[in-house]
């Protein structure tokens, strides 16, 4: 849900109007909307990227994944963790999109720890690897850009670490 549309929602929920600080947060939300859709169509352009910077950081600190017998040793197996590096990115691109964490939590997060552990996959190394893709995007962006940026990966990984 957008930054606006979850502040009509809660208007009407208390029955009042929207207040001026409610309208003040959606102006400067109007006023990034150019600079966020530069940042999707940035992080879009350079996704293969940050993957590859990403997975090269995450296997230095778990190298046991890629190692015989590891959750990513394999060409299938390695393909699948890369393709969740794509679908993370994909979902920061939506919560910056929407100026609000929202759709990451309902399309992304729920469930996303009981869907690993059943796999096997380790928590630390998904939570780990969002680290990663920040660490691997955060250089692509000016500082300002990364104040826009940087809440949603950082929202992943506190809600994969609980």
């Amino acid at each position: 849900m957008s930054i606006i549309s979850q502040t009509i929602l809660e208007a009407d929920d208390q029955l009042r109007y929207v207040t001026i600080a409610e309208l003040d947060t959606i102006q400067d939300y109007l006023k990034t909307g150019a600079q966020r859709i530069e940042i999707i169509n940035k992080i879009k352009a350079k996704e293969k990227e940050i993957i590859r910077g990403a997975s090269k950081q995450l296997f230095q600190i778990h190298p046991d994944y890629i190692a015989p017998g590891g959750n990513a040793s394999g060409g299938k197996q390695r393909s699948l963790c890369l393709r969740d590096y794509g679908w993370y990115l994909r979902l920061i691109t939506y919560g910056i999109l929407a100026g609000d964490q929202g759709p990451i939590d309902r399309i992304g997060l729920v469930g996303v720890k009981e869907m690993y552990n059943s796999l096997g996959v380790p928590i630390i190394g998904m939570i780990d690897s969002i680290a990663c893709l920040k660490k691997a995007t955060v250089p692509l962006f000016s500082e300002e850009e990364n104040k826009i940026i940087e809440p949603y990966f950082d929202f992943i990984i506190r809600t994969m670490s609980i």
